[in-house]
């Protein structure tokens, strides 16, 4: 099978020296297996994407001098996939309706946990009364969906490679610590779990390379590739690119964003020797 891989950044910023590193480590991965190499916009969020933050994507990728193929995927033009596998994971009764903000997960979470995203959700809409809307969000059922692969057993045999070793599925660990998930946000019809693994399972994505704050949500990711029966490619978690107080870089840390470098006069070896490629 043909090495592929992708980089996948949301237009919500300008992209700074971590996705420099990741997407040049997947670029020269890519390279070295005489691979693919792909972009996909990641917009499903579109209060908060931009053209401006999409267009200057491509001018920074394309100045480190990354060539990726065409077309690139944008999220927000595939809704129609999320939506066919919401309703087959639908069918099966896994996903119920929930209405719980933010604050009212912190108010009922006596004993919080902190999972892949967030608090792990207490469970308050969980009896799957509550008639699904645009204002409602879509949780997968984890124990559900854990009965329906065979229960805890099966689901502890589910594994998965990242940077060739390989990590086992706990049942116990999914249901204490990722708890039940989003997979649907309100007014998005979609959320990043549910469409990456779509996504990647529909380019043909063979190896993802990403940061180790995203570690976590990989089991995540195979229960749900195991659930609509996708493929399991194979992970690079690499390391953080971190500020001088080994804070991890975000979007709003402007000084660190590659437009920035380049107005200052650095070069593409510049961006390369900072982030220590």
């Amino acid at each position: 099978m043909a090495h592929l891989e992708r980089f996948a950044p949301s237009p919500t910023g300008p992209l700074h020296l971590g996705h420099a590193f990741s997407a040049l480590t997947a670029w020269q991965a890519a390279q070295v297996s005489h691979g693919r190499f792909l972009l996909r916009i990641e917009d499903i969020d579109q209060s908060r994407c931009r053209p401006a933050w999409e267009a200057q994507i491509y001018d920074d990728l394309a100045w480190l001098g990354i060539v990726w193929e065409v077309p690139v995927l944008r999220q927000s033009e595939n809704l129609t996939a999320y939506n066919m596998a919401l309703e087959s994971l639908s069918a099966r009764g896994l996903i119920y309706a929930c209405k719980c903000s933010r604050s009212q997960i912190r108010a009922a979470s006596t004993r919080p946990a902190l999972g892949p995203d967030g608090l792990v959700y207490p469970g308050t809409c969980k009896p799957g009364n509550l008639p699904a809307t645009s204002l409602s969000a879509q949780r997968l059922n984890m124990e559900k969906a854990i009965n329906a692969l065979g229960g805890e057993k099966p689901v502890n045999k589910l594994t998965f490679m990242d940077n060739g070793k390989l990590h086992r599925l706990s049942a116990k660990a999914l249901i204490e610590t990722c708890g039940d998930i989003v997979l649907a946000r309100p007014g998005i019809g979609t959320s990043y779990h549910l469409s990456v693994v779509v996504d990647d399972a529909a380019q043909g994505i063979t190896n993802v390379t990403r940061g180790q704050d995203l570690f976590d949500a990989t089991p995540i990711h195979r229960l749900l590739q195991a659930l609509l029966g996708l493929p399991s490619p194979s992970y690079h978690h690499h390391r953080l690119i971190c500020d001088e107080h080994g804070k991890r870089l975000a979007k709003t840390d402007k000084s660190r964003a590659i437009a920035k470098y380049r107005a200052e006069g650095a070069t593409p070896t510049d961006i390369r020797r900072l982030v220590n490629l």
